[in-house]
């Protein structure tokens, strides 16, 4: 008690707090738009159940990881070497995780490629995915960046309760956004593709992460943020032209 006292008066305590915060949901920007994405194809009395049960199991999960946290950090030691570069267990995790999001993202966005008409594409998705199928894909996606999270968080501080505070906030901010993103992916489909395309990036970062290339996030999210940035423009001289053309007709 006197140990949570003495952080809580501690301003070094509270900057690391929310400098973690930031780092988590920053972190989790890439699971939960896979999450939305996701839950998009299921039908629409499900969707928001699904959104809640995925980001519960990716909080129950990073908060068990928090409680292993000394088994956590044996992830990052050499399993084996092959042709002269050593493997952890995270490594094999990350590789795993970055192959099924390359597979899953270039599928969904064959499947939103191929499917011309919007209704019988919709009617196809839900009849192709069931709720145990989605939450199914959440789990394995929310283990790969549950790992990358908890071990980001003990490499920021040495705190336990500081981590399991930030992971707490983190997933509530998450479960507060998930909706609305959702459906704003929804309303938009050009922003599917381009949301696609992010977990296809960030998939191959986790793939290079995995062979020991390291990927500094800031580019990728740099780069995602641009990205977002000429899309929301695109949008909105869309929008704007068809103003245009209505009042044109009246």
């Amino acid at each position: 008690m006197d140990s949570l006292l003495a952080l809580a008066v501690d301003p070094a305590a509270w900057a690391a707090l929310i400098t973690l915060i930031v780092m988590e949901i920053v972190l989790g920007i890439d699971n939960l738009i896979f999450i939305s994405i996701l839950s998009n194809r299921l039908p629409e009395a499900q969707r928001a159940r699904t959104q809640r049960i995925g980001l519960s199991l990716a909080l129950v999960m990073r908060l068990t990881l928090l409680g292993t946290v000394a088994w956590i950090v044996h992830l990052t030691e050499v399993v084996f070497t092959l042709f002269g570069h050593g493997f952890s267990w995270r490594d094999l995790i990350l590789l795993a995780g970055g192959l099924f999001l390359v597979w899953k993202a270039t599928g969904e966005i064959r499947h939103h490629v191929t499917h011309e008409d919007e209704a019988a594409e919709k009617a196809a998705s839900t009849v192709q995915l069931t709720v145990a199928a989605a939450i199914g894909q959440i789990i394995v996606l929310d283990l790969v960046f549950s790992v990358d999270s908890i071990i980001t968080a003990v490499g920021m501080t040495e705190h336990m309760p500081i981590m399991f505070v930030a992971v707490i906030v983190s997933i509530l901010v998450m479960m507060f956004a998930a909706q609305p993103l959702a459906r704003f992916i929804d309303r938009n489909p050009t922003i599917v593709i381009l949301a696609l395309s992010f977990l296809l990036v960030i998939g191959m970062a986790l793939i290079a992460e995995g062979f020991g290339s390291h990927v500094p996030k800031a580019y990728i999210y740099a780069a995602m943020a641009f990205s977002a940035f000429v899309e929301g423009m695109n949008m909105l001289a869309r929008r704007a032209k068809t103003k245009r053309v209505k009042s044109v007709e009246e």
